[in-house]
């Protein structure tokens, strides 16, 4: 027996319970609420989405999500271009954008070393991080990933493969718990970490 009385909703269910935290009483909800609309409110939705997954690329100087070439973060003359935060992802160059803590740029890597996920350093935007350092003038390099033992061994890997860099190397102070990720973190205690940052090899 069918669980709903159309097939059309069963696929909009099943669809919109695939996403991230959405269960199926959850889908079901939204999908009624979609429903419910007007068509021109579920067509410009659609629409976004669409135009989102189609032009939405990185930027081809920090790797962060961007509508153009360079995003709007690293084409701004009033950040400081000596600063350069590195992160796991652009998740966590959104919840340090919230906490109003930092000028500077990002570097973001598309994850953390994982062997168990099959994530090794070269699939990871390293080798750009280090290529920047050597064509642009960084005099700090803020290490701000998560918290957990792929975090810290990054981190380490970062750490030696930037030997020849002759600035600082700092990561966010432990006020995040060990197994955090930035997203998560409420924004005080995430813009209290960046600002009070110590050298990494005091870690």
């Amino acid at each position: 027996m069918a669980e709903y009385s159309s097939i059309l909703l069963e696929n909009a269910v099943d669809a919109l319970a695939k996403l991230p935290g959405i269960g199926k009483k959850t889908a079901l909800r939204l999908a009624l609420h979609l429903l419910s609309e007007d068509g021109m409110a579920t067509e410009q939705l659609a629409d976004a989405l669409l135009k989102m997954k189609r032009n939405i690329m990185l930027c081809e100087r920090c790797y962060n999500i961007s509508d153009s070439k360079v995003c709007s973060i690293c084409g701004n003359p009033h950040r400081d271009e000596n600063i350069l935060c590195v992160v796991a992802d652009m998740r966590d160059v959104l919840a340090i954008e919230r906490t109003a803590s930092f000028n500077g740029l990002y570097h973001v890597l598309g994850g953390v070393i994982s062997p168990i996920d099959g994530v090794g350093p070269n699939d990871l935007k390293i080798a750009e991080l280090v290529q920047r350092t050597k064509k642009e003038d960084i005099k700090e390099i803020i290490l701000a990933l998560p918290a957990t033992i792929e975090g810290d061994t990054t981190n380490f890997y970062i750490f030696r493969q930037l030997k020849d860099f002759e600035g600082k190397i700092s990561v966010i102070s432990k006020g995040i718990a060990v197994g955090d990720a930035l997203e998560f973190v409420d924004e005080i205690t995430l813009g209290r970490s960046i600002q009070n940052r110590i050298p990494f090899s005091q870690k």
